[in-house]
């Protein structure tokens, strides 16, 4: 009896052995079959460095294909601080190529971290002074390839295109708007170092940046490169405040030229102000149409059948009274006796003036809305203003009748050319 308890005793133990053999079996194999990837990639982590390469950013296009706003090749100084060798050489070397102070640079050199990049006055690098450094063969110190922006009409659209940051960031414009789509995705060189970030002999591994998505504009280069001539013409001539101007394809809305005055390096746009960099006056700024907002009080007329131009004859003595207020004709004297179709061709103040009253605060403000002043166009730039400037509650007569011919709105000229 005592055996035959032993004997089970010993089947039980050896069950539980196999059993907890098989369970280790089964683990190994998870580990080393299952789970491989993901442990395997923890570990490199723990092992792997990373120098980031820097994507281009997306190519701004006009509308014909040709390159407003492209990238060009640098170099920037990176920093392995536990592979630099001699720290007080090398703070020495690099303060001298760099024309910075030794003790700067020798903060970048100890810094406690895996790696220390030299901000500013080692980004963006010309390729002599990456040339001196690289000659130095210096243990821990890496030149990394960036993109810098390079705008090749230089003031050409600026207000419209804006400018990015050291970084490569859209802090403007198109350039601010679209960020998300022009940024590409970081590449690397991955290498590996031991714990105390001492470089092993592995072979490094070239992880491809994504490039930034490329932007094609409606601008026609030709149309803007003329505008813009023309506009620092009458700068020289004239010497106003500012100058603007606008061109569209009024069939649909797209906008062929764009330009202020004055306007900015965007690679330089540090040496402006922030007055002079944000004046993109075309969208925000505001001015009275005068006579070009004739034709919406005369396709109000038509369209509500108030006037038939041929037939339908309007007196200009020279003025007319609405409300104690005396509007002016710009000619002195008046046109006299005349169809409406002679005070379009005339642009004559009082005619338009009778339209106006003709149709009515309501109907004259209607139309206004319904040709788009008022509302914004959408266009994808920053900051655009509404369009126009008044209260309907507080149109009189008088207030009408200047409408009626241009006066006493103020609209954005962006809305003025829709």
């Amino acid at each position: 009896m005592f055996f035959k308890n032993i004997h089970s005793r010993i089947k039980i133990v050896l069950i539980i052995i196999i059993f907890l053999f098989i369970l280790i079996i089964a683990k190994v194999f998870y580990i080393q079959v299952i789970d491989y990837n993901k442990l395997s990639n923890y570990a490199s982590d723990l092992w792997s460095r990373n120098l980031p390469i820097e994507a281009n950013r997306g190519i701004i296009y006009d509308t014909n294909g040709v390159v407003l706003a492209d990238n060009i090749t640098t170099v920037s100084l990176v920093i392995i601080p536990n592979q630099v060798q001699n720290k007080e050489e090398t703070a020495r070397k690099l303060s001298e190529i760099l024309n910075v102070s030794y003790d700067e640079m020798y903060s970048h050199v100890s810094k406690k971290t895996s790696i220390e990049r030299v901000h500013p006055e080692g980004r963006r690098l010309s390729y002599e002074i990456a040339d001196k450094i690289n000659e130095l063969k210096l243990p821990g110190i890496y030149l990394i390839k960036e993109s810098k922006r390079y705008y090749p009409y230089d003031t050409l659209l600026s207000h419209t295109i804006g400018f990015v940051g050291i970084d490569n960031q859209g802090l403007s414009g198109l350039e601010l708007l679209y960020d998300d789509y022009l940024t590409g995705s970081y590449g690397a060189i991955k290498y590996f170092s031991d714990a105390k970030g001492n470089r092993l002999n592995l072979s490094e591994i070239y992880e491809q940046p994504q490039d930034g998505i490329n932007l094609t504009l409606t601008i026609n280069y030709e149309i803007q490169s003329s505008l813009e001539r023309e506009l620092n013409n009458a700068v020289l001539k004239y010497n106003p405040d500012q100058a603007l101007g606008i061109a569209m394809n009024p069939k649909t809305g797209e906008i062929l030229a764009i330009a202020s005055k004055p306007d900015f390096s965007p690679s330089n746009y540090q040496n402006y102000t922030v007055e002079e960099i944000n004046r993109n006056l075309p969208i925000w700024a505001t001015y009275e149409p005068g006579s070009t907002f004739k034709i919406i009080t005369l396709a109000s007329s038509l369209e509500e059948g108030i006037v038939d131009l041929e037939k339908d004859t309007f007196f200009d003595g020279g003025a007319i009274t609405v409300e104690g207020a005396t509007i002016h004709c710009w000619k002195h004297g008046g046109h006299g006796a005349q169809t409406y179709l002679q005070v379009v061709e005339n642009s004559c103040n009082p005619g338009f003036v009778n339209l106006g009253l003709k149709l009515g605060k309501e109907k004259l403000f209607s139309y206004i809305d319904k040709f788009g002043f008022g509302k914004k166009t959408g266009v994808d730039l920053n900051g655009e203003s509404s369009g126009i400037l008044f209260s309907l509650d507080k149109v009189g007569p008088v207030e009408l009748a200047t409408t009626a011919f241009g006066q006493g709105v103020s609209v954005t000229p962006i809305h003025l050319t829709v």
